[in-house]
């Protein structure tokens, strides 16, 4: 006999709809404008259809927002690509090769997840100035893989402490030193703590704001700084805005579709033992 979803379950279930719905409204209203044209967008209309697909505003954000598009591109991958790298590193040294102080210095890499952007940015800014990186994307690349280092190590370091000992011991009996141990064991098996640090890292890098808008130069700003110039105007077309909204956020949405079922899968490899 069929077994009746109990009162709670049903409950649950349509407060995840009602959810769903709420969340997915702001979607609805980014892709309905952005398909409208200018005369068509208005507040009393704002639900509305367009009466005529306008595919015209893609174009010409695609225009306006392709250098800015590439920035982000660059920023985010470079970033994304030196900060996992480098955590790896420090996961792997700080599990596999312990030395005096080493219990103290991963809570104090740690601790730099917790230290907001506004608490250091003057003397980031100052700092940049000095070494001559202000403006431009390397500086800012600098500043998020230095930004991402705590999360990358410490992901990098609960993955490689479950790895055990007598593999590492048998590839040094075999003649490989540190490096040669770190690329051919440690690498082969560090899939699953790259990949949820690529998605992180991508999409946190890729969003972000503040050190974007104050850190670089008109030419290096990425694409969220952009959107944000266009839309702080007097007279503003929401169509373009939008359509520029729908076009940045294509590859984090794109990331997520593809990679986020994998995403869980490599929080949780090598949390559980046997």
């Amino acid at each position: 006999m069929k077994r009746r979803p109990s009162l709670f379950s049903v409950a649950v279930q349509t407060l995840a709809v009602l959810l769903a719905v709420a969340y997915l409204i702001p979607v609805y209203m980014t892709l309905n404008t952005s398909l409208k044209s200018p005369a068509e967008i208005n507040l009393p209309t704002a639900w509305q259809l367009p009466s005529e697909l306008n595919w015209a505003s893609y174009v010409t954000a695609w225009t306006r927002f392709a250098p800015y598009i590439k920035n982000s591109l660059i920023l985010a991958v470079a970033a994304t690509l030196i900060s996992a790298g480098m955590g790896a590193l420090n996961g792997y040294v700080l599990c596999k090769y312990p030395f005096p102080g080493s219990a103290v210095v991963l809570p104090l890499i740690v601790f730099g997840m917790f230290i907001p952007y506004q608490a250091i940015l003057v003397p980031l800014f100052q700092f940049l100035q000095r070494t001559r990186l202000y403006g431009g994307l390397p500086g800012l690349i600098l500043v998020h893989v230095v930004y991402g280092l705590p999360i990358t190590t410490l992901l990098f370091r609960s993955f490689y402490a479950e790895i055990p000992d007598e593999l590492l011991n048998a590839a040094r009996i075999d003649g490989a030193g540190f490096a040669g141990v770190f690329r051919h064991i440690m690498l082969p098996l560090s899939g699953p703590p790259f990949l949820v640090v690529a998605i992180w890292q991508f999409t946190q890098i890729w969003n972000e704001f503040l050190f974007a808008v104050t850190l670089t130069r008109p030419d290096a700003q990425p694409i969220t700084v952009a959107l944000a110039n266009l839309a702080g105007g007097q007279a503003v077309s929401w169509n373009l805005p939008m359509a520029g909204s729908v076009l940045a956020a294509l590859p984090t949405v794109a990331i997520y579709v593809f990679l986020g079922r994998y995403f869980v899968r490599g929080l949780l490899a090598g949390s559980i033992k046997g």
